[in-house]
């Protein structure tokens, strides 16, 4: 049915930048939200930010604040996450995610549907 692909991550140095992209398939795809999420060696995955579909509303973690965009392309079904001065602690396994229920949520459980993640690791 529906999949999202992601693509963009690699290896930086702190400070650096890097442009992640999640495409969905299919003409009907219609999320309220996709979001964001990360994942590193031994940690829970953690709620990074998320854009409601419709009016472009975002939320981003504390932690990246000031530092990393989302957005959206409806036209194509892509969202992206431009990540700037980037720090060792960014490092990890980034996943896209959507939901289709209505309200924003920052819990993993809410996305019904998941990318494959991609690897971001940040120097120091």
């Amino acid at each position: 049915q529906v999949q999202l692909v992601e693509s963009g991550g690699g290896l930086v140095q702190a400070g650096g930048s890097l442009r992640l992209s999640c495409a969905a398939s299919g003409r009907t795809f219609s999320p309220y939200a996709m979001g964001w999420f990360r994942q590193a060696p031994g940690k829970e995955r953690e709620f990074v930010t998320v854009i409601v579909w419709s009016d472009g509303d975002t939320r981003y973690v504390d932690s990246v604040k000031g530092r990393f965009t989302i957005s959206r392309d409806t036209r194509k079904n892509t969202v992206y996450l431009q990540m700037n001065s980037l720090k060792p602690e960014d490092t990890a396994v980034y996943y896209c995610a959507a939901r289709e229920g209505v309200g924003l949520r920052f819990n993993s459980a809410h996305y019904g549907y998941w990318g494959q993640g991609t690897q971001v690791t940040v120097s120091s």
